[in-house]
């Protein structure tokens, strides 16, 4: 039987080993490379995908999308948006009917890609759609994979800048742990709904202080 919880309390998490990429990471900077890695992930039934956007820390100023992630269980492409743009073969593989594309909180990913350039938005699946379907209530990439696998996802890259002329090894890691790690939910998710050999364990009730009668 495998436990999983409704929520998974965040102390829980930091005290958790962090998660390292276990594959190979592709760097795509020029479109005849964007041409061979999609060609290759087109023969894939499902990826997991992901976005970085360099931070603005400058109030109502936002950065476009600087770098699309595209992973397979053993390969994650990043795609450097910010060098060669919405260009036909990453427009083709986001519009590709077949291709499963799998993220977490995809309504804004896909918002902020379609600043960088039009392309429809087909078979996509995002997980806060699926992960009630076994229980757990939490949103956040790190607090699921946290809970279904008892690994952290560290986010101290989250804020570095993803326009740098070169990326160094943090970042390319963080970036394909987070397109990795949501094609691995879902495939957990789909495992745990067929065997159904799991069982949820209810978040602890908060009781709210009323104050004095």
């Amino acid at each position: 039987m495998i436990y999983i919880k409704e929520k998974i309390d965040k102390a829980e998490v930091s005290e958790m080993e962090v998660e390292t990429f276990p594959g190979r990471i592709i760097v795509i900077q020029t479109e005849l490379e964007a041409e061979k890695a999609v060609n290759f992930l087109l023969t894939q039934p499902m990826v997991g995908v992901d976005t970085e956007t360099r931070p603005s820390f400058k109030r109502g100023t936002m950065n476009k999308v600087a770098l699309l992630q595209v992973s397979t269980s053993d390969t994650c492409f990043l795609f450097r948006l910010n060098m060669i743009g919405m260009c036909a073969p990453v427009e083709r593989l986001l519009s590709h009917p077949t291709l499963v594309k799998v993220g977490l909180s995809l309504k804004d990913d896909i918002r902020m890609l379609h600043q960088v350039g039009e392309f429809a938005s087909n078979n996509f699946i995002d997980l806060q759609d699926v992960v009630g379907q076994v229980g757990i209530r939490d949103m956040s990439l790190q607090k699921i994979y946290a809970n279904l696998f008892g690994r952290k996802i560290s986010k101290r890259q989250r804020l570095t800048n993803w326009e740098a002329d070169v990326l160094n090894d943090a970042q390319k890691s963080y970036a394909a742990i987070d397109a990795w790690a949501c094609l691995k939910i879902f495939d957990r998710i789909e495992e745990l709904k067929k065997s159904g050999n799991y069982e949820v364990i209810p978040a602890p009730v908060v009781e709210e202080d009323r104050g004095d009668n």
